[in-house]
C-alpha cells in the first residue's frame, strides 16, 4: 500500500491500469486481488483505490455506496493523484468500473486515459433488467474492454446482445462466469484460475491495439 492506492506489478510497465472496488467489497477482496495478481504476472502496473465511503467502513462507519455517478469526481481525482507515467487504462469491479466509464471520455478527449476495463459490468440490478445502466454508453468514444461472464446476474450474454452499445466496446465473454467471473467447473470444464488466464491473455492483446 503506497498513500492510498494498492499496487501490483513492474513499476517501469508501459501499461498502467487503475482499477476501483465494486459496490459492495473492498479493493482488496478475493476477486479483484486475484485479477489484480494476474494483470501484474502478465506485466501490467496495476493500482488499486477506494472511494471516501469503502475507505471510510475501515475505520468502523458502515456507509452505504451512494449514486454512481456521485462518485465520478473521486474516479478524476484518483487519475489526478496517481500520476501514472506512460499509457493509463481505467476501469473496475462493476460499480468501479461502471464509475470509469462515465469519466472516460472526459479523461480520453483530454488525453490522459488511452482506454477503458469493466470487470462484469452492472448493466441493470438483479432481477430487474429494465432498469437499464448503458445510456452513456451508446455514444462511448473511449476503447473499452468489458470482461463479462455469461451467466452474469447483472447482463448475461443474451440480456447484452440486444442492447445499443458503442462500437468502441469490445467484449471478452467467459464461459458459465458469474459477476465475478468465476464459472461453475463442473458444468464450464473451465476453472476461476482459467478465466483469469484467458483474462489477462484478452488485456494484452487489446492494450496492444491502443494508441499510446
Amino acid at each position: 500500500m503506497v498513500g492510498k492506492f494498492l499496487f501490483d506489478g513492474p513499476e517501469d510497465a508501459p501499461v498502467t491500469i487503475l482499477l476501483a472496488h465494486g459496490a459492495g467489497a473492498p479493493m482488496d477482496s478475493a476477486s479483484l486481488t486475484a485479477t489484480a495478481k494476474e494483470l501484474a504476472a502478465a506485466g501490467f502496473r496495476i493500482a488499486r483505490f477506494e472511494f471516501g465511503y469503502m475507505a471510510a467502513r475501515r475505520s468502523g462507519a458502515r456507509k452505504p455506496p451512494p449514486r454512481a455517478e456521485t462518485l465520478n469526481p473521486e474516479y478524476r481525482a484518483a487519475v489526478a493523484d496517481l500520476g501514472a507515467k506512460g499509457t493509463l487504462v481505467i476501469g473496475g469491479k462493476s460499480m468501479g468500473g461502471r464509475v470509469a466509464s462515465m469519466v472516460a471520455d472526459e479523461l480520453h478527449a483530454e488525453g490522459k486515459v488511452a482506454g477503458l476495463i469493466c470487470l462484469g459490468y452492472p448493466f441493470h440490478p438483479p432481477a430487474k433488467p429494465e432498469q437499464l445502466r448503458t445510456r452513456h454508453l451508446a455514444g462511448l468514444q473511449t476503447p473499452t474492454l468489458i470482461c463479462q461472464g455469461t451467466r452474469d446476474e447483472f447482463g448475461t450474454r443474451e440480456e447484452v446482445q440486444g442492447y445499443t452499445l458503442s462500437d468502441q466496446i469490445e467484449f471478452l465473454w467467459l464461459e458459465d462466469g458469474d459477476h465475478d467471473l468465476k464459472p461453475r467447473k463442473s458444468i464450464s470444464g473451465f476453472s476461476a484460475a482459467d478465466h483469469l488466464k484467458t483474462l489477462a491473455d484478452a488485456v494484452t492483446r487489446w492494450t496492444g491495439g491502443l494508441v499510446h
